[in-house]
């Protein structure tokens, strides 16, 4: 349950205050099987990530769901809800459309603002070329894969992550986890968008996004638009025992 101050709406200095006590809702279910290369802490199997799905925060510019991270042990789960709470007057768009999850892992490369600058200096002319001939864009097809993803490299402001440190240890901190409102764009989807979720004859993202039905399925499967059209990126330190959360709001 959330008790803390939260907000109703996505207005900014008019927004009006939510008094209720609320529950969590669920977000991201994922078990360690399904994800190799996640580094669970040992003794759990199972990741949980829930929020208030009310917008938290004294900036009204960077109010945004408050997220919890729980990792547990599938063995200790008990007694499950069969219908995950919802609270009737939640902001449309804070709360997911249940989905199943089926995990995929790729290969991304971090963004350009977080590579050295000699390594730039070296493969600068190499992506130029390679833009020219196939038309890819190295933020856009290679680097950072956008969308609701575990681990890998955050996406989706402009800037380094590499100074992100710890307020308790100051040691650097870990993207665990984005929670984004779209899982392609009108560029990205050339490397990113899953074949499946492909048109079949593949012409291209003009016919892709006209099929409107097919194209919001693939695209927004959760339903979510947090704040307007923003992701929530949740860092953890995996220096403290406890491996403490902190959550960053981006407005797309």
């Amino acid at each position: 349950m959330c008790a803390e101050e939260h907000y109703y709406d996505d207005g900014l200095e008019d927004a009006t205050r939510h008094e209720a006590v609320v529950p969590m809702v669920p977000v991201v279910q994922l078990y360690a099987a399904d994800a190799p290369g996640v580094p669970f802490p040992q003794g759990s199997d199972l990741l949980q990530v829930l929020w208030c799905p009310f917008n938290h925060g004294d900036d009204p510019y960077e109010r945004c769901p408050l997220p919890q991270v729980r990792w547990r042990n599938v063995a200790d789960v008990r007694h499950v809800l069969a219908t995950p709470p919802e609270p009737a007057d939640a902001p449309e768009g804070h709360v997911p459309i249940p989905c199943v999850v089926h995990p995929e892992q790729v290969t991304e490369y971090p963004d350009w603002d977080d590579i050295p600058q000699e390594l730039r200096d070296e493969i600068d002319d190499r992506l130029h070329r390679l833009e020219e001939t196939t038309g890819w864009d190295y933020f856009y097809h290679l680097s950072t894969a956008p969308g609701t993803k575990v681990g890998g490299h955050p996406r989706g402001w402009n800037g380094s992550t590499t100074w992100f440190s710890c307020e308790r240890c100051g040691q650097p901190i870990h993207h665990l986890l984005t929670v984004a409102y779209e899982e392609f764009d009108g560029k990205s989807w050339q490397t990113w968008l899953p074949v499946e979720d492909r048109p079949d004859d593949n012409r291209g993202p003009e016919l892709y996004l006209s099929e409107s039905e097919r194209a919001a399925a693939a695209e927004n499967p959760p339903g979510l638009m947090v704040s307007g059209g923003g992701s929530v990126y949740l860092f953890e330190c995996r220096s403290c025992p406890d491996r403490p959360v902190e959550h960053l709001f981006y407005l797309n």
